[in-house]
């Protein structure tokens, strides 16, 4: 027969003092109280004892140890309370040590739920995405977070932003008639939600951006202005001759229809990449518009683009302009790259308007006539352009694809754009 343990009494849990042992006083049922050993301060003298109330308890055939707190902010009857209330769990075949994990669990999500806001989540989110960004997007990113969705939606608990919510930052948007930014605003707030998803965010079970790109205005699909028209090239290439600007803008305009890299790729020419004598400019791929994930998994690699012999040709005139700087194209600084919007004014200038022509346009119109009149590969043309262009394994293109045809028609090409200027008629 168990030995019956007589309950502790207020005034024996009050009374009782730490000494130089450990010490238990039982209460029977599985609740005992806790006095550590006695504690000195500085001064030698005894510090006020500690008083534990624990609960021991077997489930599932192992023993279990529970805290009910410290007395007196735990009173007896208290600490009698939780333990019958851990006894009829246990009745259940409840674990109460384990009950006690899950609530403070529960406790915290919901804590969390209450404090975590959608602005603190996409930073969060913009911090980790980032990484993967060109700068420039970073910032475009970064930009539309404070000016059109933050001051809406920021210091909304992100558990509580609404589909309503979210659409009324786009229906703002819109009104600017930014069609196009209100999509890709949506695009960032969904990626905001499956971030959060993820992350297992307290309180989020959906995206509420979802679906929203078919109630949003759709906007007019626009390309970069290209001349398309041979008459028109012909004028355009004729007037490039006349420019009456300085001779490191005249040569970009030159090279910039016969070359049709990007504008950027243009401007950011280093005169190490460019080989005269063997008529090849090797373009870095970190000098290229890549994904920075992109460039690092191509780190080391070129992007060959031949030069024809009146691209060398331009070069070479170029060459005593600008080869105290290591830009093929310097600004006003040689230390310091052309301005982006050089060669574009520098149409302007002219004449040109920017429905008209512009500089990244000189891809598109090479790429039609390229192919629509010059009959070369589009495989090649893209290549060239510096897409991905898979094969017929679906390899990604690498930077030696096509490279004959493509050396071959760079002089091609430069040889119809001198026709072009020879011919007004459009004819070669």
């Amino acid at each position: 027969m168990p030995k019956k343990i007589p309950p502790l009494s207020a005034a024996k849990v009050r009374a009782a003092k730490a000494s130089s042992k450990q010490q238990t006083l039982f209460d029977g049922d599985g609740l005992f109280l806790l006095i550590p050993p006695a504690k000195f301060g500085p001064d030698g003298r005894a510090l006020a004892a500690s008083k534990l109330w624990r609960f021991k308890y077997s489930f599932e055939g192992k023993a279990r140890l529970i805290s009910f707190g410290a007395f007196p902010e735990v009173s007896l009857d208290d600490a009698r309370a939780r333990r019958n209330e851990a006894r009829r769990m246990l009745e259940q075949g409840i674990d109460p040590g384990a009950e006690r994990k899950l609530r403070k669990v529960t406790l915290a999500r919901e804590q969390a739920r209450l404090a975590t806001t959608f602005g603190m989540v996409a930073m969060d989110w913009f911090t980790v995405a980032e990484s993967e960004w060109t700068h420039g997007h970073a910032r475009t990113v970064r930009s539309r977070l404070e000016r059109d969705i933050l001051p809406l939606l920021g210091n909304t608990l992100i558990s509580e932003v609404s589909t309503r919510d979210v659409l009324e930052v786009l229906r703002l948007v819109e009104a600017r008639q930014a069609f196009e930014t209100a999509h890709r605003i949506k695009t960032i707030i969904g990626q905001v939600f499956t971030f959060a998803l993820i992350s297992d965010v307290p309180g989020v079970n959906g995206n509420p951006a979802a679906g929203l790109g078919k109630v949003l205005k759709q906007p007019r699909k626009k390309s970069m202005a290209a001349i398309l028209d041979p008459v028109e090239l012909g004028r355009l290439l004729r007037d490039i001759d006349g420019y009456a600007g300085s001779h490191v803008v005249r040569s970009a305009l030159k090279l910039a229809p016969m070359l049709f890299v990007r504008p950027g790729e243009l401007r950011n020419a280093k005169w190490a990449d460019v080989d005269l004598d063997g008529q090849v400019w090797l373009l870095p791929v970190e000098d290229m518009k890549l994904t920075l994930k992109e460039k690092a998994l191509r780190k080391g690699q070129v992007h060959t683009v031949p030069l024809a012999r009146q691209a060398v040709e331009v070069l070479r005139a170029l060459y005593p302009f600008s080869s105290s700087s290591a830009y093929v194209f310097p600004g006003r600084a040689a230390s310091r790259v052309m301005s982006e919007n050089t060669v574009n004014q520098a149409l302007r200038t002219m004449g040109w308007d920017s429905a008209t022509v512009s500089g990244h346009g000189f891809r598109a119109t090479a790429r039609t006539m390229l192919h629509e009149t010059l009959g070369f590969s589009p495989d090649a043309i893209e290549a060239q352009l510096g897409h991905r262009v898979p094969d017929r394994l679906g390899t990604a293109y690498n930077r030696t694809q096509h490279l004959d045809e493509r050396t071959r028609f760079m002089q091609a090409w430069a040889d119809y754009l001198d026709g072009l200027k020879a011919k007004e008629d459009g004819s070669v």
